[in-house]
């Protein structure tokens, strides 16, 4: 009975430590996990960042492309004017 007492106690130790391995093991597998989704995430990210930059470049050359067209508008709408000054000067 000596023996079966003696034998329990030497083994709790490392029933402790066994517990405490086992522990480790499932934090490790879930930051693995939590990495993976991480990473996931991150290259999704990525991509709309690209997409969203994309746009933008896109939308500047709109806008650029629209100041552009409203001075063209602006240089006609006064060509067109003096024209017409100068038909209503012929009397016609």
């Amino acid at each position: 009975m000596v023996k079966t007492a003696t034998r329990g106690v030497e083994l709790e130790p490392i029933d402790r430590l066994e517990e405490k391995v086992r522990l480790l093991v499932g934090m490790v597998e879930r930051m693995k996990s939590e990495q993976a989704s991480a990473a996931e995430e991150n290259q999704r990210l990525a991509r709309e960042l690209d997409s969203m930059r994309a746009r933008l470049s896109a939308g500047e050359t709109l806008a650029s492309e629209l100041s552009y067209l409203k001075e063209e508008r602006d240089v006609i709408r006064t060509r067109v004017g003096e024209m017409l000054e100068q038909l209503e000067a012929l009397n016609l």
